[in-house]
């Protein structure tokens, strides 16, 4: 994979070992820019950063893909029960279809106990038309996880995931109602950089907010788009 920039440090405050994890496989870059939307991974209404301490230009970074850092994370909440679903949209802004499928299927928090954040369910967009890999999304604290997502399933744009969830307070999760319940996103392109579209705090979000763009070439993390 092609990144421009100073090589990244390798940081992984909460990632959990021994878990399914689709093996590297060699992959054709997105060499010219073609964007992506990056939808909320909640199905219906949502909010963006509700307490204004989550916003895309700070947000830790927790997960890294292809060896690199996430480009950039974002708290995106909701109270307990809702479905949660790939935030990649389904076509490019060249028209190509978008493919999406389940690359890490894993407890999120260092502990290996899902009582302590839930999944942590990493998704690959593929562009179908030159079969390049656009990016990855790793969407974290998803609870009651169904059977059928694990690694190498294909998801549609509402596929259930999952649901949030309030899990145990924790070193991994601080929250203590369920006005605080949220899915924890990290985004990375596969080729350069994704970017984010900035806005303020306790931001009402619907299924078609664009909170972001992939395929774009951005030449740092925690780009606003």
């Amino acid at each position: 994979m092609v990144r421009f920039g100073l090589a990244r440090a390798a940081t992984a405050l909460v990632l959990a070992i021994g878990a399914a994890v689709a093996p590297a496989a060699p992959a054709a870059a997105h060499t010219t820019a073609d964007p992506l939307n990056v939808y909320p991974p909640i199905q219906g209404s949502s909010t963006w950063d509700r307490f204004g301490q989550t916003p895309p230009s700070s947000h830790h970074i927790v997960f890294s893909n292809w060896g690199y850092l996430n480009d950039w994370a974002v708290d995106i909440y909701r109270n307990p029960g809702a479905t949660v679903v790939s935030p990649f949209g389904t076509k490019t802004a060249a028209g190509h279809p978008v493919a999406v499928k389940v690359v890490t299927v894993r407890p999120g928090c260092a502990t290996g106990n899902l009582a302590d954040g839930g999944y942590r369910i990493g998704l690959e967009a593929r562009d179908t038309t030159t079969g390049a890999i656009l990016a990855r999304a790793d969407v974290m604290h998803v609870n009651n996880k169904p059977s059928t997502i694990v690694v190498g399933a294909s998801v549609g744009p509402w596929t259930k995931l999952g649901e949030t969830g309030r899990f145990r307070w924790s070193t991994c999760y601080q929250v203590n109602g369920d006005s605080g319940a949220h899915i924890h996103l990290e985004v990375i392109n596969q080729h350069r950089y994704s970017c984010y579209v900035s806005r303020p705090a306790n931001t009402a979000l619907t299924d078609l907010t664009v909170i972001g763009k992939v395929g774009v070439h951005y030449t740092a993390q925690r780009q606003r788009c």
